[in-house]
């Protein structure tokens, strides 16, 4: 299954991550990107399974069942909703390249928090990652990595 990129930005290792549960993959294997602005997309066909309160973070589950969890920034859910605004809700269904979450970056980054985005395979034990894009930026909805 290919994944697509949700968001316009410089791609990142997740060890580079300056949080442990994503650098050392506690919550799964995936990839990092660093925004050059501030709206994510649905990186494939989807249903929403989950989105925090805070709007920071968002599950998402495939038709064919994978899952994976984009969250937008570092300890983020502080910020309480406060300068992101969700265009979906749980239980949604959403099509490739649809608007998920708008995001002020300059605000954010203004209150002292990280914006990287992480893109994490959330059921490991059912996905394997197989392929990652080799290049160091992605546009909104270029191929990003492909899980079986």
């Amino acid at each position: 299954m290919k994944i697509y990129s949700p968001i316009k930005g410089k791609l990142k290792d997740l060890s580079e991550v300056n949080d442990i549960a994503f650098s050392q993959k506690m919550l799964g294997d995936g990839i990092a990107i660093v925004p050059y602005e501030g709206k994510l997309i649905a990186p494939f066909d989807a249903k929403v399974e989950m989105i925090f309160p805070s709007k920071h973070a968002i599950g998402l589950q495939s038709t064919n069942g994978k899952e994976i969890l984009i969250h937008i920034g570092i300890d983020t859910v502080n910020l309480k909703g406060n300068y992101f605004e969700s265009f979906i809700k749980q239980g949604d269904e959403v099509k490739q390249g649809d608007l998920l979450i708008k995001f002020d970056m300059g605000r954010i980054k203004e209150k002292g928090y990280c914006i990287d985005t992480m893109i994490i395979i959330s059921n490991t034990n059912n996905s394997l990652i197989t392929d990652v894009v080799n290049q160091e930026e992605v546009l909104c909805g270029d191929y990003l990595m492909c899980i079986e």
